[in-house]
């Protein structure tokens, strides 16, 4: 009994050392997708000119990472060469406004694109917003969102990268493949998701229940 007791404890261990460890690793791995259209953030500052003062904001309803959420309210962008309008506003309120679009809508807009990480808007783009009750010109500030992996430090270190890290993704759909130039974004506020903007997804046939993982 003694000799059967120690051959199972020794399974046991195996299994966990190896058999379950390799299972969580492999789920761990998996990165679920959150696919982004083109949006606007605002200062209030912005949102006084677009909608009268001391407007506020209604929400619309939450996103998926924690404190984001879209809003009822819609502007028009407006570039030297033509307009877009319905655009989203995200909230909570920023210092400063930023209008992330698409790589096509720059050409619609006439506006050079400048592919960059949310906040870095050193010279950038500048664009004209329109709302109800008056218009808003920003000298900078319209951008291309870099594809970008958003995670909790400990997310970060169970995949084996770190914030700032620049990584490749797969995708093992049928039109599946392979994107380079994701950015690491990794603090204690973020929930783990990869964003995408929609012409990115389309380009690979992935939607929101869609999986990637980091290839190294």
């Amino acid at each position: 009994m003694d000799n059967c007791e120690a051959l199972l404890k020794l399974l046991l261990e195996a299994v966990k050392d190896k058999g379950i460890n390799t299972i969580l690793s492999e789920n761990s791995s998996e990165i679920p997708v959150g696919i982004s259209n083109r949006h606007v953030h605002l200062s209030q500052k912005d949102i006084d000119s677009l909608f009268g003062k001391d407007y506020n904001l209604m929400k619309l309803k939450d996103l998926s990472q924690p404190g984001q959420y879209a809003c009822k309210e819609t502007v028009t962008i407006c570039g030297p060469k033509g307009a877009i309008e319905k655009v989203r506003i995200l909230g909570p309120i920023r210092s400063k406004a930023q209008v992330e679009v698409l790589m096509g809508d720059c050409i619609k807009l006439g506006v050079v694109p400048h592919v960059r990480l949310s906040g870095d808007l050193s010279r950038t783009s500048g664009i004209t917003l329109v709302g109800p009750k008056g218009s808003v010109q920003i000298e900078e500030g319209l951008i291309v969102a870099q594809r970008h992996i958003h995670m909790t430090p400990e997310d970060a270190k169970n995949l084996g990268v770190c914030d700032g890290d620049i990584v490749s993704i797969k995708f093992d759909d049928l039109r599946g493949g392979t994107y380079s130039n994701v950015a690491i974004r990794a603090n204690d506020v973020s929930k783990l998701e990869c964003h995408l903007d929609i012409e990115e997804a389309n380009a690979m046939s992935v939607n929101g229940k869609s999986k990637i993982i980091i290839a190294k």
